[in-house]
């Protein structure tokens, strides 16, 4: 079984290092997605995940995983697939204009190196188009982020980007683990899960 991996905003492959060696331990072959949001358009890279996951991947059976704005990717382009994974899992989803999001998108420097994807993120219209998976789909998100008086989030459970209700989505099942948005792909605990939810859909 073959296993592709899709960073985040900002980040680059090599942040899924660690959970490319577990997977690749347990016999599921990563294949690592590149891109960059300052020199992409969502159409373009959605294309481009699509051609890569159809030249890699061939017949083979595979699943998909991403990290937040890997996951909005992930999200768009399984529509496009004919040979669709046997499961999907979405590490911290963005599911909606997030908080975050919504703050950041106006600010120039963002503007500048976040590109159109960084600016859809904060599109309620866009986040909503997003057809349901129509595949087996498993969201992890994290809870080690700040709460209290002080923090942005208030009292909600948070990963210290996004809340934890900012990353659900209707009939999809959900696990939070204590970790942060930035390190969550680190966690061995969602590695070991994978694994075995990935085993069961393995024909």
């Amino acid at each position: 079984m073959d296993a592709i991996l899709i960073h985040g905003l900002g980040r680059t492959p090599l942040a899924l290092s660690l959970l490319a060696a577990r997977l690749l331990k347990a016999n599921i072959r990563p294949l690592l997605f590149g891109y960059s949001v300052t020199f992409e358009r969502m159409e373009g890279c959605v294309q481009r995940l699509a051609r890569f996951i159809r030249r890699r991947v061939g017949e083979n059976e595979y699943i998909m995983i991403g990290h937040s704005m890997g996951t909005v990717l992930t999200r768009t382009t399984i529509p496009h697939l004919t040979h669709k994974p046997a499961a999907c899992f979405l590490l911290t989803p963005p599911t909606q204009a997030c908080r975050a999001a919504r703050h950041f998108a106006p600010k120039r420097w963002v503007k500048l190196l976040g590109g159109e994807m960084a600016q859809l993120l904060a599109d309620q219209h866009f986040m909503e188009s997003i057809p349901p998976l129509d595949v087996p789909t498993k969201i992890y998100a994290g809870t080690a982020g700040p709460r209290g008086r002080y923090s942005p989030f208030g009292d909600e459970p948070n990963d210290s980007v996004l809340t934890v209700r900012e990353t659900m989505l209707p009939n999809v099942p959900h696990q939070t683990v204590p970790v942060l948005h930035t390190f969550i792909m680190n966690s061995k605990v969602i590695a070991q899960d994978i694994v075995t939810i990935a085993r069961f859909y393995s024909t």
